[in-house]
């Protein structure tokens, strides 16, 4: 398999209506030589915007976990199955310092 973001192949062109001002404002970026071209720019604002959306979305399912008492109980029961081996982790890690 190719991976996207080197083959352009894997590109589909498409139409944009943007407000001018931050086309403007993209054009500058790219006279500026701080981003290659508007395309770019705009692929990553994308791929941005998507990952944000992503990373809210497992916020808001960790933050459903916290409020599940199933949930916790499983975490307070892994903890008590767990706690000797993290003490024990926890006195070899301070012998070699």
């Amino acid at each position: 398999m190719t991976n996207p973001s080197t083959n352009r192949s894997l590109t589909t062109r498409t139409t944009l209506t943007l407000p001018t001002k931050l086309l403007e404002a993209t054009d500058q970026l790219v006279i500026q030589g701080k981003v290659k071209s508007r395309n770019e720019f705009i692929a990553k604002a994308i791929k941005n915007e998507l990952a944000a959306l992503k990373r809210a979305e497992i916020d808001a399912e960790l933050a459903e976990m916290a409020q599940d008492p199933e949930y916790q109980a499983l975490v307070l029961q892994l903890d008590a199955e767990f706690a000797l081996a993290s003490w024990e982790a926890f006195q070899l890690g301070e012998k070699e310092e």
